[in-house]
C-alpha cells in the first residue's frame, strides 16, 4: 500500500522481509533442552546409618550429580535412624531411597543407585531407550 508524503506524492511502502518458515516444534524442543540444562535439582537421599549399602548409595549419587549436574543440585542426606520424623513425613518404606522433588515431576528411586542408566532415566537426565522398557526402573511419581 502506498502512503502520501508531506508534499502529496505517493511513495512506495517499504518491502517486508520474508522470513524462512519456522519449525515451531523444533524450536520448542531446543528451548526445552536449554531449560533442562539450567534447572536446579533438589534431591534428598534417605539412608540407614553407616552401612555399606548406605555408603555406596551416597557415593553413587554424588558421582552422578558431579558428572551430570555440576553446580546445579542440592543433595540432602538424611539418616532415618537419627531423624525418623523426616522419614515418616516423606513416607519412606525402604532405604536407601532417593527423592527428586525439583524439577517436576517428583520421583523416588529405591536401592543403592548402582545402575547409572536407570538412575539417569529416573532423574530425567537421559531419555528412556525402547530396548530397556522391559527393565523398568523402580520409581514412583508423587
Amino acid at each position: 500500500m502506498a502512503a502520501k508524503n508531506a508534499q502529496g506524492s505517493r511513495k512506495a511502502a517499504p518491502k517486508k522481509r520474508k522470513r524462512p518458515p519456522l519449525d515451531s516444534a523444533a524450536r520448542f524442543e531446543q528451548i526445552l533442552k536449554r531449560a533442562r540444562n539450567l534447572e536446579n535439582f533438589s534431591l534428598c537421599l534417605y539412608i540407614t546409618g553407616t552401612t555399606p549399602r548406605s555408603t555406596e548409595a551416597i557415593a553413587n549419587v554424588r558421582t552422578l550429580c558431579e558428572e551430570y549436574l555440576p553446580g546445579r543440585y542440592e543433595l540432602k542426606v538424611v539418616d532415618i535412624y537419627q531423624q525418623p520424623q523426616m522419614a515418616a513425613g516423606d513416607q519412606i518404606i525402604a532405604a536407601p531411597t532417593l527423592i527428586k522433588s525439583l524439577p517436576a515431576p517428583p520421583r523416588r528411586i529405591i536401592g543403592n543407585l548402582s545402575s547409572r542408566d536407570r538412575v539417569l532415566v529416573g532423574l530425567n537426565l537421559k531419555p528412556k531407550r525402547p530396548d530397556q522398557a522391559a527393565k523398568a526402573l523402580h520409581w514412583v511419581e508423587l
